[in-house]
C-alpha cells in the first residue's frame, strides 16, 4: 500500500485563498470589520439635542415605573432595555421639576459615542446614566441615582451622628469573641 502521489505535494490554491486563511489574513479582515464599525459609529453619534430629549424621556419613565420596591441590577437592566424602545405618554411636570431642581445632566460628546452624566449632591463627580451610539440612546440609569427631595440628615443637634455601642468588658485577651479568636 503505497501512496499514489509521491512526487508532488503542491496544492492548487491561489495566493488570495492562502492569504485569507492565514493568521495575518484573518487579522486584516478583523481590522477592516472593526474599521467599518468605527466609521459607522462616528457617523451616527447622536447630537446633544437628541441625547437630552431621549434621556429626559428615559428619566420620566424611570420615575414613573418606580413603585417603592428596591430593584436590583437585573431589574434595572431590563427596564433600561425597555426604555430604548418605548416613550412615555404621561407628562409628570412635578416630578421633572423636582428632578431638574436637584440634578443636572451633562452631555459629553466623544468621537464614537456620546455620554450622559448626572450630577447632584449625592454624586458631585457625576455618574453615567446613558450612552448614545449607532444613532440610539441606551440608558444605564437607576432610580437610586436621582436626588428628588432634600431633608435634614439627622433629627436634631443633640443627636450624635455615630451611635456608639458599649463594648463588652473582658479580663482575658485570649478568648475575646469580638476580635475573632
Amino acid at each position: 500500500m503505497g501512496q499514489t502521489d509521491r512526487e508532488s505535494y503542491r496544492t492548487n490554491e491561489s495566493i488570495a485563498h492562502q492569504f485569507l486563511h492565514s493568521c495575518l489574513g484573518r487579522l486584516v479582515i478583523l481590522g477592516v470589520i472593526l474599521g467599518a464599525l468605527l466609521l459607522v459609529a462616528a457617523l451616527t453619534v447622536p447630537d446633544d439635542e437628541v441625547m437630552t430629549v431621549e434621556m429626559e424621556d428615559n428619566i420620566r419613565q424611570c420615575i414613573a415605573t418606580n413603585d417603592s420596591i428596591k430593584t436590583d441590577g437585573i431589574d434595572n437592566a431590563i427596564n433600561n432595555v425597555g426604555y430604548v424602545f418605548t416613550h412615555t405618554d404621561v407628562d409628570d411636570a412635578e416630578s421633572m421639576e423636582q428632578f431638574l431642581k436637584y440634578n443636572t445632566m451633562e452631555i459629553q460628546r466623544h468621537r464614537f459615542y456620546s455620554k450622559a452624566v448626572l450630577h447632584n449632591n449625592l454624586r458631585p463627580e457625576g455618574i453615567g446614566i446613558g450612552i448614545g451610539i449607532f444613532g440610539m440612546v441606551v440608558p444605564t440609569l437607576s432610580y437610586n441615582d436621582f436626588l428628588l427631595r432634600t431633608g435634614p440628615m439627622h433629627k436634631g443637634y443633640d443627636q450624635e451622628i455615630i451611635q456608639r455601642m458599649p463594648a463588652k468588658e473582658s479580663n482575658s485577651f485570649e478568648s475575646n469573641t469580638e476580635l475573632g479568636y
